[in-house]
């Protein structure tokens, strides 16, 4: 792993909980913003920085975006992790 663009992006409690809500299925942004004290605007700004890491992805759907956990970025953080549990 070259960047550590992952970790900062899971570094945020509020980005933190936007993965534990993706993970239960995609959602749009006014779906995940229902469940933080910050506003659309403000999700929509961490959903950048969590896409911009590859940790999720993002499909239009009409006029909405919709969200969800990439399993591939999840991959590559999990292969870079697994290195130090054989140490």
């Amino acid at each position: 792993m070259t960047t550590d663009a992952p970790f900062l992006a899971i570094s945020d409690a509020n980005r933190r909980h936007l993965l534990e809500e993706l993970r239960r299925g995609p959602k749009t942004v006014s779906e995940l913003a229902a469940g933080l004290p910050v506003s659309r605007p403000a999700v929509s700004q961490h959903l950048k920085v969590l896409l911009d890491a590859g940790l999720v992805s993002a499909r239009a759907e009409g006029t909405r975006r919709v969200y969800a956990v990439s399993v591939a970025g999840f991959r590559k953080l999990n292969i870079w992790l697994d290195q130090f549990w054989d140490a």
